[in-house]
């Protein structure tokens, strides 16, 4: 089924949030949302109301929204959730994992280590999503596969930003090995404890790029 007028501004308008092309604080106005999009207010409108309940634009009445965006806070929330629950994900697939599973992320392993080799940020960055979608997709739970997706998805920018330094993109393709074993092996601790330490690794890394914006929770 084709998408409505509104649901094509609320994703052109969600990515260009999520990856950094709107800015937190940028002004969207109703008309020039409509003049930029060719469409009419209510599409816009209808759009506008889903991204404030996404949290990712604030309405105020009769004034312009305002980008609010995922800022350097939420992200190191959003790691520190993940670290939670991504672990358990890889427990589970651990025991759940198919051979078919394990022959997909051993094409994305290889194809991650051909493009850390040419320092292809960009690739890397689409490999290691589909890493981490695989890696929770074969854990059994749609739940926990739901609220995973939606959590990667707020963190495009951070994600991409983490794989365009050498050093953290060479890291990474080793820590995702190291899962790759475990998940092979059937051991849900090691996949646990290793996909734990992996997000926990890109969590300081980025939260060190941001020192007097992000505060740790006790």
């Amino acid at each position: 089924m084709k998408d409505s007028l509104a649901d094509q501004v609320y994703r052109t308008l969600e990515q260009e949030i999520l990856n950094g092309v709107r800015q937190p604080g940028d002004a969207l106005t109703e008309l020039g949302l409509c003049s930029q999009y060719q469409v009419s207010r209510t599409p816009v409108r209808e759009a506008m109301r889903r991204l404030e309940t996404a949290g990712l634009v604030t309405v105020q009445p009769n004034r312009s929204a305002v980008v609010a965006g995922v800022s350097a806070q939420d992200m190191l929330d959003i790691y520190n959730i993940r670290m939670r629950i991504e672990g358990l994900a890889a427990r589970w697939s651990a025991l759940y994992i198919s051979e078919e599973g394990l022959q997909a992320l051993g094409k994305i392993l290889d194809l991650q280590e051909f493009y850390t080799a040419k320092k292809r940020p960009e690739e890397l960055h689409r490999l290691d999503t589909d890493f981490h979608r695989a890696l929770y997709s074969d854990c059994g739970s749609p739940i926990l596969t739901d609220m995973l997706t939606g959590l990667h998805h707020r963190l495009q920018r951070f994600r991409r930003s983490s794989l365009s330094d050498p050093e953290r993109a060479a890291r990474s393709l080793a820590e995702h090995r190291a899962i790759f074993e475990a998940l092979t092996a059937h051991d849900g601790d090691a996949a646990e404890t290793l996909t734990v330490q992996h997000i926990c690794s890109a969590r300081d890394r980025l939260a060190a790029l941001y020192p007097d914006t992000v505060k740790e929770k006790v």
